[in-house]
């Protein structure tokens, strides 16, 4: 019996590559160490792991940054995220738990984050690890060594950057189309604040998916990309921006104001006795930009919107990736099946 040699279905799994997010408070503040959730990507690729094959990339190439923050146990919850945190405050707080004993109380959420982190080994390759913050999770800081450690004895996969992408479903001979994905996903952290937004190749790549009919998956941070849409660039390098783009109007989620800012008060973003603000605010950014989006009265609370007009799934943070994975899931094998009927 000979193995099949009809290649496997890919995916574009799309990164933040920035390592530092701007604050406006406090002034002058040089900016906190960022990157991408791995909570936030890995439930999507453990969903399709063993039957596609993923393509990297980020907005310029270089490598993605881990974020340290979102190793912390809590985030490990899915959409018990709230009860999690709560659990999870009390145990290292009032009632002192150091890591070890943390982990002992919460077993299914380390189980979770092993599991994870295993897998990016397995697909991410030799990727940096975000450096801890005042108010970093100790758990999460007590582990970070070993993390940095298992990904720095990694071999280095390929990241391409968008205008690779671009290019290379421009060229007939390249035998690469954006056409033959079967999704996009692209996950959040703070980082995709830097380099998604406003991005004119990522406005070109969205449109050109949007046109190809690929589901685009995007979450917590990662729909500020859809500001960029208001952009194109053609074959010359030209960019021409347009404010009335076939995304505008899309029904969408994303992190809330109310949120972030209590987030800046009291979590990991915190500058210690300080004031400490975004330079904006993903939620008003994409209504400024006229979209239509939907949040959650509890920031806690999982959301997960399908805009089936514009082939846009959105999730607004950790505590929805498991919803938004299996949603994911039941679109692309859908769209599969109803394809392979058709040609048959």
């Amino acid at each position: 019996m000979t193995e099949s040699t009809t290649p496997r279905p890919k995916a574009l799994i799309v990164l933040s590559s920035a390592r530092v997010l701007p604050l406006s408070e406090p002034a002058g503040h040089p900016g906190i160490p960022t990157g991408f959730f791995l909570v936030e990507l890995a439930a999507v690729m453990a969903e399709f792991e063993r039957d596609y094959d993923f393509i990297l990339a980020t907005p310029d190439g270089r490598l993605p940054q881990l974020d340290v923050n979102g190793l912390a146990l809590n985030f490990q919850a899915g959409g018990n995220l709230g009860t999690a945190t709560a659990r999870t405050t009390i145990q290292s707080g009032v009632q002192r738990f150091g890591p070890e004993k943390l982990r002992e109380k919460n077993p299914d959420l380390l189980k979770r984050r092993e599991s994870e982190l295993a897998l990016a080994h397995r697909l991410l390759g030799r990727i940096p690890v975000s450096e801890p913050l005042p108010r970093t999770d100790a758990e999460a800081i007590s582990v970070r060594d070993d993390a940095v450690a298992g990904f720095d004895a990694l071999p280095q996969r390929q990241y391409l950057s968008i205008p690779q992408l671009i290019q290379r479903h421009r060229d007939p001979a390249s035998g690469f189309s954006l056409a033959d994905l079967a999704f996009v996903h692209m996950p959040g952290g703070h980082a995709p604040m830097v380099d998604f937004n406003d991005n004119p190749w990522m406005g070109e790549l969205l449109h050109t998916l949007r046109e190809t009919d690929i589901p685009i998956s995007l979450i917590c941070h990662a729909p500020v990309a859809l500001t960029s849409a208001r952009h194109r660039i053609d074959g010359d390098g030209k960019v021409t921006t347009d404010p009335d783009h076939a995304f505008k109007g899309a029904r969408i989620t994303t992190v809330p104001k109310y949120g972030e800012k209590a987030m800046l008060g009291f979590q990991y973003p915190k500058v210690p006795g300080e004031r400490t603000r975004l330079t904006y605010y993903i939620d008003e950014a994409l209504k400024d930009a006229g979209y239509d989006v939907n949040l959650t009265l509890n920031p806690s609370a999982a959301k997960v919107v399908w805009d089936a007009g514009h082939c846009l799934l959105t999730g607004n943070g950790p505590q929805a990736v498991d919803e938004q994975a299996a949603r994911l899931a039941e679109i692309v094998r859908g769209r599969a099946r109803d394809s392979l009927s058709r040609t048959h």
